[in-house]
C-alpha cells in the first residue's frame, strides 16, 4: 500500500496498492502504469491547435489580455510549472496574466449524438457549484457599511467600538478587485502583525428594513473549535442572532442571513477575532440590504456541460498542470443541443484552468490514475495501516475515513472523521488479473442486531424509485445484495433518505463501475469538493452484480462483487432520514436476493 496526498483517484487523499513479487530484499510490481493513456476513436469537436473557432471569448476587461486571450496558447506561460498531459501544439490555458484574471470561454452550440464527450482537463480544483452566480454584486442591493472610509481615519473615528489589537486601525486598500474579491478601494482586515493580532470591532447602530442582510466575508472559518473564533456577528439589543465566518481562503465570498422577523430592529456588526494561528484573521466587506438572499459568487475553475440552461456535467483539475483525460456518460441527452462553457472565476491559488482535445465517443476515456490500482474509490479512505498477529494470525487493515480536503470543515465536534471498518486483505484472480480483494473483519458479524431482517428475493424492479417496508430503513445497517442484470441503465440502493436527501449506491451497467452519489446526501456544505459521484471499475460476474454495504449515521462502505472494488464516503444526512429505497434507471433489473440487518453500536 502506498498512502498519498493529494493525488488520489476521487481527488485529495487515499491509497494505491501493488502486486508483485518480493524476493527477500526487493519487491517488483506487476501493476505499474506506463505512457500516456489512448483515448477511444470518436470525432473531435475541437482540438485547440491554432484558434478558438466559433468560440465565444468572455475575458475581464481589468486585468491585461484576460485569462483566455486571443487564441489558444502553445503550452506552458511563462512563470507557469511546466504544462504537460496535452495534445498537438497548443491548448486552453487561462494562466496569460497569472492566476489573477478571470473570464469564459463558451462554444458553439452541438448536437449530443455519441454516448460519451471525453476532454482533456488539467490545472485549479476548484468545482462548479450549484446555487452560484457571476454577479459581482445583488441586483437591487443596498449598501448598509462600505468601509469606505477617508484616507487616515480609524473605526473609533467612524464610530465603531474597538478591543485589543484592533484599536486604532483603519480599512486597508485592497488589490485588484479580482484577487480578494471586495466591492471599491477598501476593505476590513483584521491581519495587523501576521495573524497574531486579536480583538473586536463593533459597528455603529443601523436599522434592518428588508428581508436580507449580505456580506462578503474570507479568511479564518474559525467557529467553536477550541482554537479561538474567528466571525462576524449581528447583533439586536446586544444579542447575537446571526453569525458568519470565513472558507479559509483569501478571497471573499457572499453570506446571506436572513432577517425577515428583525425587520425595523436596531441592529450593529461586530467582528471578532480570537484566533492567532494559521487563518487567525477576517476579511470583510460591503454589508448590503436586498430583498433576496445574495447567491455566492462562483469562485470555479470548471469545464461545464450546459443543457437547456443547465450545467448537467462538470469537470475541474487537480491543482495540477498535468491534464488528465474526463469521461462523461451523455447517453441520456441524446439528440439534445449543448454546449461546453470553460470558466475561470478564481483569483487565488490555481485559479486557472488548461482544456484540450474536446471529442466525442463510444466508450469513456480513462484517466490515468483510473488506471492503477486503489485500495478504495471513495473519497475517505486514507493513511491505511495494517496491523500483523491478530488472533488466529490474522493481518487487519484500519484506514481514516476523512480527506484532507476538507477534514478541518467537517460538521462534527469534537472529532473530525472516523476509523473505517477493520478489514482484510486477499488476492484473488478476477478477469485473468490478479487484485486485491478486501471484506470487513468476521468479527463484525457480532454487531447484527436483534431487530426483523428485511428480506426481498426474485423482485423485479421498474423504472423509477421502489419504497422498501419499513422494516428495511434505518441508520445503522448491514445490507447484501445481489441484482440480475436486464435493460436497466443503472440500479441500485438509496439509503439515509428523507425528505429530500439521499445517498445513491448503484451500478452502471454500460460503463461497468459501481458509484456512490452523495450530492444529496445531507449537509454537503463540507467544502467545495466534497460533493460529488465517486464510482470504480467492477465487472459482471455472469449477468449478477453483488454489493455489501454498511451504512452508518455519517458513512457508507461498499464493497462489490468479491471486494475488488471498494467506495468508502462520509456523509452528514439529517437523523431522521432512515429510508432504504431501491431504483431503476433506463429499464429494468431483477433483485435476487436483498437483505438487510440492523447493526448495533461498537460501543455498547
Amino acid at each position: 500500500m502506498v498512502n498519498l496526498n493529494p493525488g488520489a483517484v476521487a481527488g485529495g487523499s487515499g491509497a494505491q496498492y501493488f502486486v508483485g513479487d518480493w524476493d527477500g530484499t526487493r519487491f517488483t510490481a506487476d501493476n505499474i502504469v506506463t505512457g500516456d493513456p489512448e483515448p477511444p476513436a470518436g470525432t473531435l469537436l475541437a482540438d485547440f491547435e491554432h484558434e478558438y473557432a466559433g468560440w465565444t471569448v468572455e475575458n475581464d476587461p481589468t486585468l491585461g489580455p484576460g485569462p483566455f486571450g486571443a487564441g489558444p496558447y502553445p503550452g506552458t506561460v511563462p512563470g507557469q510549472q511546466q504544462v504537460s498531459g496535452f495534445r498537438g501544439r497548443s491548448l486552453v490555458n487561462s494562466f496569460l496574466g497569472s492566476d489573477a484574471p478571470k473570464g469564459r470561454l463558451v462554444s458553439p452550440d452541438f448536437t449530443l449524438d455519441r454516448d460519451y464527450l471525453n476532454l482533456l482537463v488539467g490545472g485549479g480544483a476548484h468545482p462548479h457549484l450549484r446555487g452560484t452566480t457571476t454577479d459581482f454584486v445583488p441586483a437591487g442591493a443596498e449598501p448598509v457599511i462600505d468601509f469606505e472610509l477617508a484616507d487616515g481615519q480609524t473605526y473609533e473615528q467612524a464610530g465603531w467600538a474597538a478591543t485589543g489589537g484592533l484599536r486604532d486601525r483603519a480599512p486597508v486598500v485592497g488589490p485588484a478587485r479580482s484577487e480578494r474579491g471586495h466591492v471599491g478601494d477598501k476593505l476590513l482586515t483584521t491581519f495587523f502583525a501576521a495573524d497574531s493580532t486579536t480583538g473586536t470591532l463593533t459597528s455603529p447602530a443601523f436599522t434592518i428594513d428588508r428581508n436580507h442582510l449580505s456580506l462578503l466575508v474570507g479568511a479564518g472559518g474559525h467557529l467553536d473549535d477550541g482554537t479561538g473564533r474567528t466571525v462576524v456577528e449581528l447583533l439586536v439589543d446586544g444579542q447575537v442572532v446571526r453569525t458568519a465566518t470565513g472558507n479559509f481562503s483569501g478571497f471573499m465570498n457572499w453570506r446571506s442571513w436572513d432577517v425577515t422577523e428583525l425587520r425595523g430592529r436596531t441592529a450593529q456588526l461586530r467582528i471578532v477575532d480570537e484566533n492567532t494561528g494559521g487563518w487567525g484573521h477576517l476579511l470583510v466587506d460591503h454589508l448590503v440590504a436586498t430583498d433576496e438572499p445574495a447567491l455566492p459568487r462562483s469562485v470555479e475553475t470548471a469545464v461545464n456541460l450546459v443543457v437547456d440552461g443547465q450545467v448537467v456535467r462538470t469537470a475541474t483539475g487537480k491543482d495540477s498542470e498535468r491534464l488528465d483525460w474526463v469521461g462523461w456518460d451523455v447517453r441520456e441527452f441524446a439528440g439534445r443541443r449543448a454546449h461546453l462553457e470553460i470558466n475561470d472565476f478564481n483569483s487565488g491559488g490555481w485559479g486557472h484552468i488548461l482544456v484540450d482535445h474536446v471529442m466525442f465517443a463510444d466508450r469513456p476515456a480513462q484517466s490515468e490514475l483510473e488506471r492503477y490500482d486503489w485500495l478504495d474509490h471513495g473519497k475517505d479512505y486514507y493513511a491505511a495501516v495494517t496491523y500483523n498477529d491478530a488472533p488466529g494470525g490474522e493481518r487487519v487493515a484500519v484506514g481514516w475515513m476523512n480527506n484532507w480536503q476538507y477534514a478541518g470543515s467537517a460538521p462534527t465536534a469534537p472529532w473530525r472523521g472516523a476509523m473505517a471498518l477493520p478489514r482484510e486483505f486477499a488476492l484473488r484472480t478476477i478477469d485473468g488479473e490478479v487484485r486485491l480483494v478486501q471484506r470487513p473483519t468476521g468479527q463484525l458479524t457480532s454487531l447484527r442486531g436483534d431487530g426483523e431482517v428485511f428480506t426481498l428475493h426474485d423482485a423485479t424492479v421498474r423504472p423509477g424509485v421502489r419504497d422498501l417496508p419499513p422494516a428495511a430503513d434505518g441508520t445503522v445497517l448491514e445490507i447484501q445484495a445481489e441484482f440480475e442484470l436486464r435493460d436497466a441503465d443503472r440500479f441500485g440502493l438509496q439509503v439515509r433518505g428523507g425528505d429530500d436527501e439521499r445517498t445513491v449506491i448503484g451500478y452502471d451497467a454500460g460503463a461497468r463501475r459501481l458509484y456512490v452519489d452523495r450530492t444529496r446526501s445531507g449537509q454537503v456544505d463540507v467544502g467545495p469538493l466534497f460533493p460529488g459521484v465517486h464510482s470504480g471499475p467492477l465487472s459482471v460476474d455472469g449477468d449478477r452484480v453483488r454489493m455489501t454495504v454498511y451504512v452508518d449515521r455519517s458513512s457508507v462502505e461498499v464493497f462489490g462483487g468479491a471486494g475488488q472494488t471498494t467506495i468508502t464516503d462520509q456523509i452528514f444526512p439529517t437523523p431522521t432520514s432512515d429510508q432504504t429505497r431501491l431504483f431503476a434507471e433506463g429499464g429494468d433489473v431483477m433483485v435476487r436476493s436483498l437483505t438487510i440487518r440492523p447493526l448495533r453500536s461498537v460501543w455498547r
